[in-house]
């Protein structure tokens, strides 16, 4: 596994495992040499002790003497000039006449006293190893002693008042000594190796937990994924790569929601181009359609006239009276052309007074009686009195009237018209019923576009261009107020809403 927590762990681990061994590997090969070194500066800097303070005799410090043995692990003995033991470390003595350590052992088996004259010589049971000297008076040896098969260390330093001072020092404790001080540096490494491990395995998971999080929270960021957040609060290189991979994720989320808000604005705008283009070119051809008959009959009827094809004068009132109907027919469809291309171009301005929608309903009525009674259409009526509402009031009529122009124009069945004020929450909702057909489904929404028609030949023979509901509807979205048209079980309902004025307040 090449995961960067399996490297740090492995690394680490290695790495007290090298320590470790380098320890043991130098403590194995120079600690005794080490251990000797020392012993030979303690035993140098004990003989130069004892010389300073040894003047008359051993009786004077012998605690002093018996003390530095044990410390040492040593065993002392002080000759005098002529063989007599003064000290000696095995045994608490008297002064007495020693026999000669250095005599040799002669062929028959008796011990020669040494000479007079020149260095004493060691017994055959001693073998020399090493020899070195530490100045005039002092001498260490390395002797081996063959019938125990020991080896030791042996300083001979002469006093100043002659006497012999002898400090033997046994190597097996040395040896020993070491040993065990390598025995035991084993078992601390493996001690060490042991918690080292544990303790990098921690270290390392400890350590990669906040880059695992990292990587996490960047591979969201890949996947356009936003909503998780690094959350290291140390004050550390992975901190501070924590705060700039949040900061990273917070610029980029940003940058691409406005990158998609524009997009979305772009798409909006486009298709908004393209039902704009498709509308135009819906209306330009609506338009010529409309205008194509009225003009062909001006043309037809004003032709006949300059021709004076009307030869008498009811023929000339009647081709004039056709002449100037298509013409106010023209008049009007630009009229409300002009009108709808201003409230939807946005330049319009509504006159918003406050009045009684109850006493506009009741005027609106009174105008299409005649209508009415001429049509046999039954009109019910159902509001109560007082509806104060806030709106322009000229075109709210407007709307009225196109609705019943609408309403009348379709009527059918039981020929019902029924009108309608509910009061809602903010508004006032003004309901305009006709019994009759239902307009099918799918052109419920187109109804509210320019020059749509349902029934193309009805409308025709009606005189109707089509515009009467988008300028309601242009009429509508000025005001901010809803509306709409809803099939009933045995007609067609069309709505509209306007802002009733709250009460306490002012009418004007």
């Amino acid at each position: 596994m090449n995961s960067i927590r399996t490297k740090l762990f492995l690394n680490i681990s290695l790495l007290v495992i090298l320590f470790v061994l380098i320890s043991w590997g130098l403590s194995a090969l120079f600690l005794e040499d080490f251990y000797m070194t020392n012993k030979k500066h303690s035993v140098i800097e004990s003989s130069q002790i004892i010389d300073e303070r040894y003047r008359s005799g051993a009786q004077d410090i012998s605690l002093e003497l018996e003390r530095m043995a044990n410390n040492l692990g040593a065993g002392i003995v002080i000759m005098s000039r002529d063989g007599n033991i003064e000290y000696s470390s095995f045994e608490r003595i008297h002064p007495q006449k020693a026999f000669n350590r250095h005599s040799v052992i002669s062929d028959n088996g008796d011990a020669a006293p040494e000479a007079a004259e020149g260095p004493p010589r060691l017994p055959p049971a001693f073998v020399i190893k090493s020899r070195e000297e530490v100045d005039g008076n002092s001498t260490i040896e390395i002797e081996q002693d063959q019938a125990l098969n020991i080896q030791f260390m042996v300083l001979r330093r002469r006093l100043v008042n002659e006497d012999m001072l002898e400090i033997k020092i046994p190597l097996a404790a040395v040896a020993e000594s070491a040993a065990y001080a390598s025995r035991f540096i084993a078992i601390v490494g493996l001690l060490t190796i042991a918690a080292g491990g544990i303790w990098a395995f921690f270290f390392a998971k400890r350590f990669t937990v906040p880059l695992l999080e990292v990587s996490h929270v960047a591979q969201g960021i890949s996947r356009f994924d936003f909503s998780r957040k690094c959350t290291i609060h140390s004050e550390d290189e992975v901190g501070r790569l924590g705060k700039s991979i949040n900061n990273l994720s917070y610029q980029l989320n940003k940058a691409i929601s406005e990158l998609n808000q524009k997009n979305q604005q772009l798409t909006a705008d486009v298709e908004k181009e393209r039902r704009l283009d498709k509308l135009r070119k819906n209306f330009i051809s609506s338009v010529s359609h409309e205008l194509k008959t009225p003009i062909s009959l001006i043309l037809g009827y004003a032709e006949g006239l300059k021709e004076n094809v009307a030869a008498d004068e009811d023929s000339k009132n009647y081709y004039c009276s056709v002449v100037m109907d298509e013409a106010e027919k023209m008049d009007k469809l630009i009229q409300d052309l002009l009108n709808l291309s201003q409230m939807e171009s946005g330049y319009f301005h509504l006159e918003r007074t406050n009045f009684d929608l109850s006493l506009l309903l009741d005027a609106v009525l009174l105008k299409y009686q005649g209508i009415f009674s001429e049509k046999r259409i039954t009109v019910e009526m159902e509001k109560e009195p007082g509806l104060w509402v806030n709106g322009d009031i000229l075109r709210i009529e407007q709307v009225l009237v196109n609705f019943f122009n609408n309403a009348i124009d379709y009527v059918e069945d039981k020929r019902v018209i029924r009108v309608s004020a509910a009061e809602r929450e903010d508004t006032y909702r003004v309901c305009v019923y006709n019994s009759g057909k239902q307009v099918p489904a799918d052109s419920l929404k187109e109804l509210w576009l320019s020059f749509y028609k349902v029934d193309q030949a009805r409308t025709r023979s009606l005189g109707g261009y089509g515009l009467g509901l988008s300028v309601v509807r242009a009429i509508q979205e000025l005001h901010g107020n809803a509306y709409g048209v809803e099939n009933t079980a045995d007609g067609v309902m069309f709505w509209f809403e306007i802002s009733k004025i709250k009460r306490g307040e002012k009418y004007v």
